[in-house]
């Protein structure tokens, strides 16, 4: 059974070091997360030009890989082995060449780290992964749901050691999505522009990303839910006139995620600030717009809503047969939403 990236990350960390990994999967940040923390942890820097070995898979085959993997690390307690692209291995669909494999995960040598970087899902019922998870580990590499982002960042900006606020974690995830890499990316350019005592907020966002703090999705979610129609349609007018930086599929997909969970705060029983947090998953800041929405988005209306969402989504995708521009589709949704 596959292990969660961040256990193994932990027990790196603490140096606990397995003699076989198996990293597969669709989301290549904890894949390479991994890989970067053993590279620097198994092999100390003076030892590493003997002993520490990167092959990508296009350039070499099954049988060069565990060549490496047998023989001795010079002079040194253990060597690693990491085999990035690993899917690409020459020989690796072959059964033969994963019997291979298999039996050298059973009996790993002692004084290696091979670490297999597959960029892509694999099934973990073959006998030669079940042999892996044997004495090493076999990590899946998961895409990350949508709703998980807020804490994701949350935890990384603990891990980095900075402070950061809700709204400037909303503004970076309905902007860049669940792209881990990304975001780990521009938290850390943020972070390099900082002062020591300072956190990340809404400011920092703007400033060292390029994300507005006016005119971005979170604000246009703000301005929808207080049916402020001033504000939601200065703010879809930027949106159609930056098209290519704000397209439209992505803010569908955020709208229908919040009236989604418009409808379960309608329906929760505990209307506390504590309970429908826990009820939405959400931060308890963030819980204060959904009392507010309530009260200006009535039951029936969050349903409309629903279906104006779903309609411009078919719209377009042009599965009415008719194309309509983005700018326009974004206008009548604005239209319909707050009136």
């Amino acid at each position: 059974m596959a292990q969660t990236p961040e256990t193994i990350l932990k027990e790196i960390r603490g140096k606990k070091f397995k003699p076989l990994y198996f990293i597969h999967g669709d989301e290549p940040y904890y894949i390479d997360a991994i890989a970067d923390e053993l590279e620097k942890r198994v092999v100390p820097e003076a030892e590493k030009g003997f002993n520490q070995f990167i092959i990508y898979g296009k350039d070499t085959d099954l049988t060069g890989v565990l060549g490496y993997a047998r023989r001795f690390p010079f002079m040194a307690e253990r060597q690693i082995v990491i085999v990035k692209d690993a899917n690409k291995l020459g020989g690796i669909e072959q059964k033969e060449q994963q019997a291979r494999l298999e039996d050298y995960a059973l009996n790993p040598a002692a004084s290696t780290v091979l670490v297999l970087c597959f960029h892509a899902n694999a099934d973990e019922r073959k006998s030669f992964i079940k042999a892996i998870g044997t004495h090493g580990a076999v990590v899946q590499s998961k895409k990350m749901y949508d709703n998980k982002l807020p804490d994701w960042v949350a935890a990384f900006c603990q891990q980095e050691g900075v402070k950061i606020s809700p709204k400037a974690i909303q503004m970076l995830v309905d902007n860049i999505g669940n792209d881990l890499k990304r975001l780990s990316n521009e938290v850390r350019k943020i972070m390099v522009n900082l002062r020591v005592d300072e956190g990340i907020d809404a400011a920092a966002v703007e400033r060292f990303v390029g994300i507005s703090k006016e005119y971005n999705v979170f604000e246009f979610q703000k301005a929808l839910m207080q049916r402020d129609v001033l504000k939601a349609n200065q703010i879809a007018s930027y949106f159609s006139a930056n098209s290519k930086d704000n397209p439209l599929s992505p803010i569908l997909i955020i709208l229908y995620n919040f009236f989604a969970k418009l409808l379960l705060a309608h329906a929760s029983k505990d209307k506390s600030e504590k309970g429908l947090a826990a009820e939405l998953g959400v931060n308890p800041y963030f819980v204060k717009d959904y009392l507010l929405a309530i009260r200006n988005y009535p039951l029936p209306k969050v349903a409309h809503v629903i279906h104006y969402l779903r309609e411009c989504d078919s719209r377009l995708k042009g599965l009415d047969g008719v194309s309509i521009p983005e700018s326009e589709l974004l206008k009548e949704l604005v239209f319909k939403i707050v009136h």
